[in-house]
């Protein structure tokens, strides 16, 4: 059950946040509604507690808040992210996990680390090793999650931003995958749910509840998930997806 959700509202300078489409800027009208779509599905899903931060002009990419910290039921952990002008994005994220957690550990140099990179599935935690997440970083979180009496597993990613870019664990032992992951050794007592090739941006959704939200305009893969016994909530993610966010991206679930 997720109880608690933590968003943070799109500055105006996120028309000048990392992206590997240089030639796409967001609107950032359009951006702003789309976050606000973005919580109305999150309030379907009977959250018990939406905290919606300020948003910071001085970090255009903050919005994408998942990346700041990886949540347990018995700690946070604050991440230090592979960007280096998103570093600055922890502090206030830390802040507002002070109000809920009372164990609290970090990701320190030379370790990077980005929430993005990491998939819980039950009490296993699998860690990309991504342009965004290194070897340090990764073997520091599993570490951290040891002493917590969790597992945690290093998985190479390729062609994807991040590890969630291309899987999604929607409980009841239900993996949303691309090929790239559909057929990795890693998941192979799970159920994939296969997205098709065209659609592979839909692989980044997630569970809320019972609920599964996910991008809009990906009807074959919008099925797949209503067949898998799901209620699915849309969402228009086009600004977003100009900087390479994702649903998950835009919150901390917990």
């Amino acid at each position: 059950m997720i109880n608690k959700v933590i968003v943070k509202v799109p500055p105006e300078s996120i028309v000048d946040g990392i992206s590997t489409n240089s030639d796409q800027k967001p609107i950032y009208s359009k951006a702003l509604k789309q976050h606000r779509k973005y919580l109305e599905a999150i309030r379907k899903c009977n959250v018990s507690l939406i905290s919606r931060l300020a948003k910071q002009k001085d970090y255009p990419d903050s919005c994408f808040i998942e990346d700041t910290a990886v949540l347990t039921e018995k700690c946070a952990v604050i991440t230090n992210p592979g960007a280096d002008p998103r570093k600055g994005e922890i502090i206030e994220v830390e802040k507002e996990l002070n109000k809920y957690y009372r164990s609290i550990e970090h990701i320190k140099e030379p370790g990077i680390l980005d929430g993005g990179d990491v998939l819980c599935i039950n009490n296993q935690f699998y860690i990309g090793i991504s342009d965004r997440t290194n070897k340090a970083g990764a073997q520091q979180l599993i570490s951290i999650l040891n002493n917590y009496g969790y597992k945690g597993y290093q998985i190479d990613v390729n062609n994807f931003l991040h590890l969630k870019t291309g899987i999604s664990y929607l409980r009841n032992n239900n993996i949303l995958a691309t090929e790239d992951f559909a057929n990795r050794p890693e998941f192979e007592k799970f159920n994939i749910i296969k997205v098709p090739e065209d659609e592979k941006y839909a692989a980044n959704s997630i569970w809320v509840n019972g609920n599964v939200i996910m991008p809009s305009g990906f009807e074959k893969t919008k099925e797949k998930i209503k067949n898998a016994g799901y209620n699915v909530i849309h969402v228009d993610m086009s600004e977003f997806r100009k900087l390479d966010g994702g649903v998950s991206c835009l919150s901390l679930r917990f």
